[in-house]
């Protein structure tokens, strides 16, 4: 399916961070911030407005996973929407414990990319020297009690909560919560799940909880996990890439390739230089050969569908409230 564009006029909106200062300019990418923010006053985040964007989301755009419970022994299965309409499903994530990615937001419709924008342009207009002009949206609709297990992400990632709280672990960027090869194993595989946690971890852990007008950042490669509260979910996942990010995922991506396709061990990790040039062409050559595309997908695996609900005949003896 090609990829089809909104482009209704957008609307001149307010400020999205409420609350910036000084201090948030020099923490932003070093250590985890909860700022306050507008967004979820947005008439874009309302759930008929979600719904009507599911409608026709493309099917190469969204992730459907299904999951534990939080006290559950871990599942993680990936699923198809079907032919429910957007209002059904999430009706289906609300009585059930999944969440859906709509994943590039602003490549399906341009009022999001418009949102996008502004937050770049806040960004870049308080953090001396910052620029990402690579960066992402995913719209996050989950269900009460869901969660999503300890992973890393390759960009730069923050969390904006639009409907519903949720609590969020951050942990350190550093060995034993995160390793270098892992880090090139995410960029290979696609899975950022791939990374091992252990209980003990929570114990380093930086906790914060979310609710609706709030958002989340942390520093690059930390790793995290999130548990929805009792209550549906809506949220606002960002991705971004400054030049010295795209150079590590570059790196990342290189060093893994030359570990699982030659057998060789690739430890250094300039991003600069010859060997770091090297590595930069032979990513962009091979990072869409037909064997990594076969490992990813083996790796995802779509095992559900959702379908629509049947309701029972009614009988003489059946009372249906009105």
């Amino acid at each position: 399916m090609s990829t089809t564009f909104n482009s209704s006029p957008v609307q001149a909106a307010a400020p999205v961070f409420t609350d910036w200062n000084d201090t948030t300019s020099r923490l932003w990418g070093e250590h985890p911030i909860r700022l306050a923010h507008s967004l979820d006053r947005s008439p874009l985040f309302s759930m008929d407005a979600l719904a009507e964007l599911i409608d026709t989301y493309p099917r190469s755009h969204y992730a459907l996973i299904e999951t534990g419970g939080l006290k559950d022994k871990r599942l993680w299965r990936e699923g198809d929407k079907g032919d429910l309409t957007g209002a059904e499903v999430i009706e289906a994530i609300r009585e059930g414990r999944m969440w859906l990615n709509l994943r590039n937001v602003e490549k399906v419709d341009q009022r999001y990319k418009a949102i996008l924008d502004q937050v770049f342009g806040e960004l870049g207009s308080r953090i001396p020297g910052f620029d990402a002009p690579l960066r992402s949206g995913g719209i996050l609709i989950s269900s009460p009690s869901a969660q999503v297990y300890y992973h890393a992400d390759l960009p730069g990632q923050c969390l904006w909560q639009l409907v519903g709280r949720k609590r969020v672990y951050v942990y350190p960027n550093k060995v034993p919560f995160v390793s270098e090869r892992q880090l090139e194993d995410i960029a290979l595989f696609d899975m950022e799940l791939d990374v091992p946690y252990e209980p003990w971890y929570d114990e380093h852990a930086m906790v914060l909880d979310l609710k609706p007008g709030e958002m989340l950042s942390w520093p690059l490669n930390a790793p995290h996990r999130v548990e929805n509260l009792d209550c549906l979910n809506v949220s606002l996942t960002v991705s971004y890439s400054t030049e010295m990010i795209r150079r590590a995922m570059s790196v990342n991506m290189a060093n893994a390739i030359l570990r699982h396709r030659f057998g060789f061990k690739a430890p250094e990790r300039a991003l600069s230089g010859p060997t770091f040039m090297a590595k930069k062409v032979l990513q962009r050559v091979m990072r869409n050969a037909g064997w990594i595309k076969k490992a990813r997908a083996d790796k995802r695996p779509i095992t559900f569908t959702l379908e629509r609900k049947v309701e029972a005949p009614a009988t003489e003896n059946t009372s249906i409230a009105a």
